[in-house]
């Protein structure tokens, strides 16, 4: 029952939250119904990622709901000069042999100034027209953008919560037990990262184009909380 009842209420607070952008906190309080706001958006994003066959799209649309930039664009900052081969297992998922060619890509996506996520892609270029294989080497464009037409899908194996504002089993206790254990500090302040993705990107035919390691970072809650009520 009290599994019902909390999965309830993180899908009204989910809803709220959707719905609802002028809970944003410039900066957050560091008080319970602070974390409460905080927990039910990551929760939020983490379930429409999941749910999402874009990372772009579904980041791209949370900058546009909460209102985050002036346009709400998502743009790839891509890291000149890294090299990461892929393993044997990323070439065991990607479905290709030992000889097949197999690109890395670094990107952090941003959406105004704010870096939403930071981004290691491991994917195969013969799998994508020559048009997209020079975008995705001479421009800022996103991956998931780039490859639009292919009609991808994401498959999930792997996610890890970095961070989460309320310990488990916050829901048993009260609210002055919960915050009396923590530092008295004006300002909800979150870690850089607060969940990653793992994910296999397919084109629309089902064959594996990429691999994706994705980092999600505490700017998702950077709002502009007046600019939001003045809408």
């Amino acid at each position: 029952m009290r599994s019902m009842m909390r999965r309830a209420a993180f899908a009204g607070l989910a809803i709220l939250s959707a719905a609802a952008p002028t809970w944003a906190r410039a900066p957050w309080p560091d008080d319970f119904i602070g974390r409460l706001e905080a927990l039910a958006l990551v929760e939020t994003l983490n379930a429409e990622l999941l749910a999402g066959r874009s990372a772009t799209l579904v980041l791209e649309k949370w900058c546009a709901d909460h209102h985050m930039a002036a346009e709400p664009k998502i743009v790839a900052h891509v890291a000149a000069g890294v090299a990461a081969p892929p393993s044997a297992e990323q070439r065991e998922r990607l479905a290709v042999g030992a000889e097949e060619k197999v690109k890395y890509r670094r990107v952090s996506l941003a959406c105004g100034e704010h870096t939403l996520s930071e981004a290691d892609n491991w994917y195969v270029p013969s799998r994508l027209t020559p048009e997209m294989n020079r975008a995705l080497e001479t421009s800022d464009a996103p991956f998931g953008k780039v490859i639009a037409p292919l009609r991808p899908f994401r498959r999930t194996f792997s996610v890890e919560m970095r961070w989460s504002p309320l310990p488990a089993g916050w829901e048993g206790q009260t609210r002055e037990t919960l915050m009396s254990e923590r530092p008295k500090t004006a300002d909800l302040d979150p870690p850089h990262a607060l969940f990653e993705h793992r994910a296999i990107v397919h084109g629309g035919d089902g064959k594996p184009i990429s691999e994706v390691r994705e980092t999600y970072t505490k700017e998702i809650l950077d709002f502009d909380a007046a600019a939001v009520r003045e809408r």
